[in-house]
């Protein structure tokens, strides 16, 4: 039993020391990269008269002059703000493709979607991409997480006296700072082998977490390190660096499925401790197959690099020069504002004259015999500070890929046509349309694992509400079993080739050119209730909407046929009624289904509605006739 308890040990510690060893080498690989984000963070934030030291420190540059100025004239937030307010349009609307053109698949095909879509609104998912861009934007890199919360969703229950949940997804946005993967030279997360995942952890979190009471300590957020600042002189630049309190480093290590580990390994070290050690634990892979629970999103990719690169690094030698020619500009116009006195040697009160300048009206004694003071001529400021400013703004425009118009919601004075600003804008676009793509293929992957994850731990039947086309919430019940396809697709195109206002613009369009009407030259109330929701009025319709409420419950009735007959009600609008169950039948439509008995009690349904209609038809001719 002794023997069992020091292998026991012997094989906690082994596991421990690797996993250490194993952080702390991929960390120094990848300190040059942190120092670069460390540098982006500083000059988005107004921080720009700093430089990376050979030790990686961030250092403030020395004035070579006391009287130097040393403003910053910021570019390159304004241009990070206009793509994060460009970016924060790639917001797209998921659904499922079914596997088949079968009913089951179809239906569950139906099912997934809705589940997307309750998800990502419960888990305020639009949040998390937007935390993730600004992540990217700025470093280049960012990432998300996705796991499965046993602690998450519904309370079911209590067992031994502790409460039971049914689990929900979780979905964090990650900093690249946290990621450390075992190559920087593969460019996707599909092609690691492991990942580990460490951050700065509160002991009491972690004691809450696993059951273990560490010792914390000091740590720097960004660099996970204890070391002190150094004392050479040199000055941590704000957004750099900040030291946390009773923290401890939690190293969690994903592996990826091996021979040796057929299932993959979790191992979860910190403070010297082993908190746990496992499977991978989930199944979000291709056909069920255990992957990591990352996901990669970049602003721009790198050739041969695992991680992005960011345009402030691109931005930061433009920004450098623009505030050394703005500064010399200022400094030549006090000189020439201000002056320069010539003041001969014992002549006056110097220190007088120091002190209080020439002020207007000012006497100044001066020893008989020697030359009064007198101001030196310095000549007009020269046109070549007002030529590089003007160069230099036009290269921002062309590194960054953002334009005047974009930056400052304001036209250029020089006459342009309507035909070359649509242009303009269309290039502005066209630049940020890789980031857009990347942004959308990233949320693909958090649908695909979102779906996986429910398919994996939601054996029980659950309950979900979403939000349907009319505006009333559906209430879904599901298990694993419905949820057979994880075949995410979108809804929506690129968000950036159309804005909201060129929406608009091509519905009034549609409208005035007549492609909206119905055959009688008008417009359906159902298609009144699209434009409404297209032109951002949605609100004038939910209200008051007989038709939208009609097709709602027409909706509803097909749901209820696949199980049983379903009569009409003498209110019904039997047009709109006939138009949602023919709807349905041909989305059906396929060999498989051309007898089944789903579409008999549709078509009987359908009977039914125009049946009522014909007897209306015939009472309405015998009114006429009596």
């Amino acid at each position: 039993m002794k023997e069992k308890s020091n292998d026991k040990e012997r094989f906690i510690e082994e596991i421990v020391k690797a996993t250490t060893e194993d952080f702390i080498k991929r960390r120094e690989d990848r300190k040059s990269l942190e120092w670069q984000w460390k540098l982006n963070m500083n000059f988005v934030s107004g921080n720009q008269y700093c430089e990376i030291l050979p030790s990686g420190e961030i250092s403030e540059e020395e004035k070579y002059y006391g009287w130097q100025s040393r403003s910053v004239f910021n570019h390159i937030s304004p241009i990070v703000e206009t793509r994060l307010a460009k970016l924060s349009r790639v917001r797209p609307s998921m659904s499922v493709r079914a596997s088949s053109g079968e009913e089951k698949d179809l239906k569950t095909a139906i099912v997934a979607s809705e589940i997307l879509k309750s998800t990502s609104s419960r888990i305020q998912l639009d949040k998390v991409i937007k935390t993730a861009t600004e992540w990217s934007e700025v470093t280049g890199t960012s990432f998300y997480k996705v796991m499965w919360n046993d602690q998450g969703g519904k309370l079911i229950g209590e067992k031994d006296g502790e409460s039971v949940y049914e689990g929900d997804v979780v979905v964090q946005a990650v900093s690249p700072f946290e990621i450390f993967p075992d190559s920087l030279f593969k460019s996707d997360i599909e092609d690691l082998s492991s990942v580990i995942h460490a951050r700065a952890v509160d002991v009491n979190d972690i004691n809450k977490r696993y059951g273990v009471q560490l010792e914390g300590g000091e740590l720097d957020v960004f660099s996970l390190s204890n070391e002190s600042i150094s004392s050479n002189g040199g000055y941590k630049a704000k957004k750099t660096s900040e030291t946390l309190k009773n923290h401890v480093i939690l190293i969690e290590k994903y592996e990826m499925p091996s021979i040796e580990y057929p299932n993959g390994r979790y191992i979860a070290v910190a403070g010297d401790k082993l908190l746990e050690y496992g499977e991978l634990p989930y199944k979000n892979g291709v056909d069920g197959e255990r992957a990591l629970p990352f996901i990669k999103q970049v602003s721009l990719n790198q050739v041969g690099s695992f991680f992005g690169v960011s345009l402030v690094e691109r931005l930061i030698p433009l920004q450098r020069a623009y505030n050394a020619v703005k500064n010399r500009k200022y400094e030549f116009m006090n000189r020439v504002s201000m002056g320069v006195v010539n003041v001969e040697d014992g002549s006056c009160d110097t220190d007088e004259l120091i002190d209080e300048g020439l002020s207007p009206g000012k006497v100044i004694v001066y020893r008989q015999g020697s030359r009064p003071p007198q101001m030196m001529s310095t000549g007009s400021v020269p046109l070549d500070f007002t030529y590089e400013e003007e160069r230099l703004i036009s290269e921002f425009v062309t590194v960054s890929g953002t334009s005047e118009i974009s930056r400052t919601s304001s036209v250029s004075k020089s006459t342009m046509s309507g035909v070359a600003l649509e242009l303009l804008i269309e290039q502005d676009e066209t630049r940020l349309s890789s980031t857009a793509e990347a942004i959308r293929s990233a949320v693909k992957n958090i649908g695909k694992h979102i779906i996986r994850l429910y398919r994996q731990f939601a054996k029980s039947t659950r309950i979900m509400r979403s939000l349907g086309d009319g505006k009333q919430v559906k209430i879904l019940y599901f298990n694993s079993s419905d949820l057979s396809s994880d075949d995410v697709i979108f809804d929506t195109e690129n968000e950036l080739t159309q804005t909201p206002a060129q929406k608009k613009a091509a519905v009034l369009d549609m409208i005035s050119s007549g492609l909206l009407y119905d055959e009688n030259g008008a417009l359906s109330q159902r298609t009144k209730v699209k434009v409404l929701e297209i032109l951002g009025y949605g609100s004038l319709s939910n209200a008051q909407d007989i038709v939208t409420l009609h097709a709602s419950k027409a909706e509803k009735e097909n749901l209820e046929l696949e199980k049983m007959d379903v009569g009409i009600d003498e209110l019904d609008e039997h047009g709109v009624h006939i138009e949602e169950h023919i709807r349905k039948l041909l989305s059906l439509d396929n060999e498989n289904l051309q007898d089944s008995d789903y579409k008999k009690r549709i078509r009987a349904h359908v009977a039914l509605h125009k049946n009522a209609i014909s007897q209306s038809v015939i009472k309405a001719l015998q009114d006429k006739g009596e």
